[in-house]
Parts: C-alpha cells; structure tokens; sequence
C-alpha cells in the first residue's frame, strides 16, 4: 500500500527577477514500512521533496498524497495536525531544546497536541524507546552533556514519540563520524523493522543508500534511476 505518492511534482523559487526550478516533475510511491534513500548532490532537489512530504513545503505544480489525502486540499490547522500526528522528523543539526534532558526532549512533541496516551502509558513508552536507542543512563542528561551520536539518538527517540507512520530525516548522519553514523543506522533500520515505521531519508551518505530498500537517485531536480531491494527477511 502507497503511504505517500507525488504526482507530476514541481517546485520553482523565485530568485531575483528570474526562477529556479528546483523539481522538475517529480512522480514518487513510497510503501508503508518503506527505508528509502532519496539520493544525490547538493543542489538535486532531495530537502526540497522531503520537505514537501513532510507539508512544510508545497509544490508548485503537481500533488503530494500522505495517506490517500491530498495536501494541497488541506488548510493550514489539518496540515499542522497532519504533521503532528502523522510524521516525525530527525534533523542534522539535532534541534534539541538546551534546558530540557533526555526524557523531557523525547516527551516535548507529546505535549503538544491532544493527549492520546494516559500518563503511565506515556512514561512507559518514553522509557522504551530511551530503552531502544541506548540511553538509560543518559536519561537526565542536557543536550551539552552528550556526544554528537548521543544527541542524535535522543533526536530519533523524539521523531518516534508520537509513533508516527512515517519518519522524515534529513542527511542524518552529516555531523557524525563515520563509525557513530554507522551505528544509527542500524538503529533506525532495527526500529522500521520493529515498528513498521516509514523511514525517508535525504542523503548522500552511501551507508544509508546501501541499506535502503528503495533507493531514488535525483540529478538536478529529476529522478534518474530508481531500484527496489528485497526487503529483510521477517519486516513487517
């Protein structure tokens, strides 16, 4: 089943008195429980589609589809709770919130929107996924207080706190050395395995393209070649 599909995309920036095309019609379908690689250079569009999956971006031309539902269509209050509910996002630059520690980052988005979980339920869930990513004796740490790859950990935990169906990460290995960024990848690929959860990447880390199972390769806006992966043995 298609969680996300792009039909026919574009996306132009004005720059000055002339336009940029940045995606240059783009038809993408990305299957619940999917690890995709959106791969390429700097400058061949792949931010600009993640961004567009995950509505902080709309396409000039075309449609973005999350679930069935039409993007375009939705007003800004839907956008913002499909975004909420629907998707996590794991950033480069980690974006934790300096006072708050481990448990309280990963516990931020749940605070947000509308409490579906009771608060034994939520403490429960918030240990596990502490649990997952390696952090319990971290737990009432600061962001300072931790390593790079520690960071990045707590920011996965935190994409997953609302359990999302998709989970959008954009070059989330670029400030890590090659041996941490190795281990979390093999964490988000244990969680998409474990959890079902759709993992898009944008990168151009060749760890990540190697372990993907679908990998789209974009060249100045256009996709020039897609390959699909058998999927592990026992996914989903």
């Amino acid at each position: 089943m298609d969680i996300v599909k792009l039909n026919e995309v574009k996306k132009v920036y004005p720059l000055g008195k002339v336009s940029v095309e940045a995606i240059k019609g783009v038809d993408l379908c990305i299957e619940k429980g999917d690890f995709i690689s959106i791969a390429g250079p700097s400058g061949s569009g792949k931010t600009t589609i993640l961004n567009m999956i995950g509505c902080i971006d709309k396409p000039t031309e075309g449609t973005v589809e999350i679930s069935g539902r039409c993007t375009a269509a939705m007003k800004d209050k839907e956008l913002t709770s499909l975004r909420h509910e629907f998707l996590g996002f794991i950033f480069q630059s980690f974006n934790l919130i300096p006072v708050l520690n481990v448990y309280e980052n990963i516990e931020f988005p749940l605070l947000l929107g509308k409490d579906r979980m009771d608060k034994k339920e939520k403490r429960d869930w918030i240990d596990y996924l502490i649990d997952e990513v390696g952090l319990a004796e971290q737990r009432i740490q600061r962001p300072n207080e931790l390593s790079g790859g520690q960071r990045q950990r707590v920011a996965i935990a935190r994409a997953l706190a609302t359990k999302p169906e998709i989970v959008l990460a954009d070059e989330p290995t670029a400030n890590l050395d090659s041996k941490t960024g190795e281990g979390i990848i093999e964490l988000m690929k244990k969680l998409n395995r474990e959890q079902a959860t759709t993992f898009i990447f944008s990168t151009h880390d060749p760890a990540i393209v190697s372990i993907a199972d679908h990998v789209i390769h974009l060249h100045d806006g256009l996709v020039v070649e897609e390959q699909r992966r058998q999927r592990d043995a026992g996914t989903r």
